[in-house]
């Protein structure tokens, strides 16, 4: 899987660029100015770099970018489970208006540009000034190792995973377990209050309305008594006067029949006089004015009002309330059987520790191969002297990954004690850093794609033609492409790209092109000789290519 082909419409200074890119090792070259990095530029927004509307060809409304890929067989789940077709080849496309609003797509779908980034590590790796990626990414670095040492760390990942879940559902329990604990606390304390009060179902209105009766208990007695003298005690009371019209009418009802009818009228409504008086009767006799009851009653009423209050209850609904908290805490008060999940989690933790065990050992093992490795290479490439660490670093809690992070460290000269190469490393530097890792490694499978951005930033002469082998023996396995300045290292290349701009009206282009023969002659004598072309350096330039 490597990079078949980019091309621009309106990027920066180039109109239009169709390029096809092949195996092996290739280089850019050009001179200053001419636009070398462009492809690079071009390349990282294809693969979700940052967009700004500067990267739009002035006098255009946008610019358009497009890279294939190889396809990519290994990323085939990840496009399915993303939605997006899966063709012969990967293809991503960018466009970027004068605005700085971007659009982008994968094999001919609408994408976004967290999606795109997904995708660049697995496709490529980009070495220069401003692009360590690999060399100062966590992950990046600890795979590089573990792909060096041949560690497989599936199996501790699943483990980790299977751990995280019993531990979850363990940590998930003993939450509910103290919390049930406080939640049968405060039932208990509320239910207790209640008990105090012991409200029941309905009991709340007779109160009331007992509390009225004894309240008003002498209004009510005298009540009663004017009703019995009213319609029974009286001189001319109810009773009396109904018996008396009653017996004036049964005396002539045999003569008119019509006076049966209010004859028999009257002898409900004296019946009924009778049995209201019984019942005054009867009230008074179990009526009594009691002040300790009322009191009683008063104290009891308001313990209902205060209680209510409290747990912000109608007091209507403490006796409810009351029924549905012992319920609850019946429930509550059911005791958490946990030691299962205690059982399970142990036996997860142990099954990942010993994944972890087997993986901390391995990269103890090669971290010091992969160290003397690099750092041999090192010496190869301007860096005499210089150390190449791979540091393992415990961490707090062991992650799906190992119980430790690895790290990445440099001495540039002999006699310095080795710091992580993001901080002490410059720019060319880390480049060279990168290629001799690259070469030590390039048969592990990593990205397919390695670009190296000015690789020959402060060397020159035998190490510059050694940096130029390196590249082409890791061209072998990878495709390469590497932005130069320096022939040595460009004369080693499989494929030569010349890079060059021109006035056309009042603007600069730039464009790529594929150079050869005699043309890539030319071009090396002009970066031997500064941009002169001499026979000298027409003749150094064809001994190069032919060495």
């Amino acid at each position: 899987m490597s990079l078949r082909r980019i091309v621009l419409r309106d990027f920066v200074i180039v109109q239009s660029l169709d390029l096809e890119l092949a195996a092996g090792f290739g280089v850019l070259t050009g001179e200053t100015g001419a636009g070398k990095s462009i492809l690079i530029d071009a390349l990282q927004l294809a693969l979700g770099a940052r967009a700004e509307s500067g990267v739009v060809r002035e006098g255009a409304a946008r610019c358009d970018i497009a890279a294939e890929f190889d396809a990519p067989t290994s990323l085939e789940p990840w496009l399915e489970e993303q939605g997006f077709p899966i063709e012969d080849s990967l293809l991503l496309r960018r466009t970027v208006d004068t605005d700085g609003r971007s659009r982008a797509w994968i094999n001919g779908s609408a994408a976004t540009v967290a999606q795109l980034k997904t995708l660049a590590d697995g496709l490529v790796d980009i070495h220069g000034q401003h692009a360590w990626q690999s060399l100062t990414r966590a992950d990046a670095v600890r795979d590089l190792l573990d792909a060096y040492a041949g560690i497989d760390t599936g199996p501790a990942a699943r483990a980790w995973a299977h751990w995280r879940q019993s531990r979850k559902a363990l940590d998930a329990a003993t939450e509910k377990q103290a919390a049930l604990q406080q939640e049968s606390e405060r039932l208990s304390w509320q239910i207790a209050e209640l008990d105090k009060l012991a409200p029941q179902i309905g009991e709340w209105s007779e109160l009331n309305a007992q509390h009225g009766r004894l309240a008003n208990s002498q209004a009510l007695m005298e009540a009663a008594q004017t009703a019995i003298n009213a319609l029974d005690e009286e001189e001319a009371n109810a009773a009396g006067l109904i018996h008396r019209a009653l017996a004036a009418l049964q005396a002539q009802a045999h003569i008119e029949p019509q006076f049966s009818g209010a004859v028999e009228a009257l002898e409900g409504a004296l019946a009924q006089v009778q049995d209201s008086v019984h019942g005054l009767h009867q009230y008074l006799r179990h009526t009594d004015q009691d002040p300790g009851s009322l009191e009683a009653l008063d104290q009891r009423l308001a313990l209902w009002v205060s209680l209510a209050r409290r747990y912000r209850r109608a007091p209507e609904e403490l006796a409810e309330v009351h029924a549905q908290w012992r319920d609850e805490l019946a429930r509550v008060d059911q005791a958490l059987d946990i030691d299962s999940l205690q059982k399970a989690e142990r036996s997860a933790w142990k099954a990942f520790s010993t994944a972890l065990q087997s993986i901390s050992k391995e990269r103890q093992k090669a971290a010091p191969k992969l160290s003397r490795a690099v750092t041999q290479t090192m010496q190869t490439l301007g860096m005499q002297g210089g150390v190449f660490e791979v540091a393992l670093l415990p961490i707090d809690e062991p992650q799906a990954h190992g119980a430790e992070q690895v790290e990445f460290r440099v001495a540039g000269h002999a006699g310095t004690t080795p710091k992580p190469v993001g901080k002490v490393a410059s720019g060319g530097e880390l480049s060279r850093i990168a290629l001799a890792i690259s070469v030590v490694t390039s048969r592990l499978g990593q990205a397919p794609t390695l670009i190296f951005d000015e690789v020959d930033s402060g060397i020159g002469g035998a190490v510059a033609h050694t940096v130029g082998q390196l590249l082409r023996q890791l061209g072998k396995d990878r495709q390469v492409l590497a932005v130069t300045h320096l022939p040595q290292v460009a004369a080693c290349a499989d494929h030569h790209l010349l890079v060059s701009k021109q006035a056309v009206g009042r603007q600069t282009q730039s464009t790529v092109a594929p150079i050869e023969h005699e043309a890539r002659v030319r071009e090396l004598a002009r970066m031997l000789g500064g941009g002169e072309q001499s026979e000298i350096s027409l003749a150094h330039a064809r001994e190069m290519l032919t060495t």
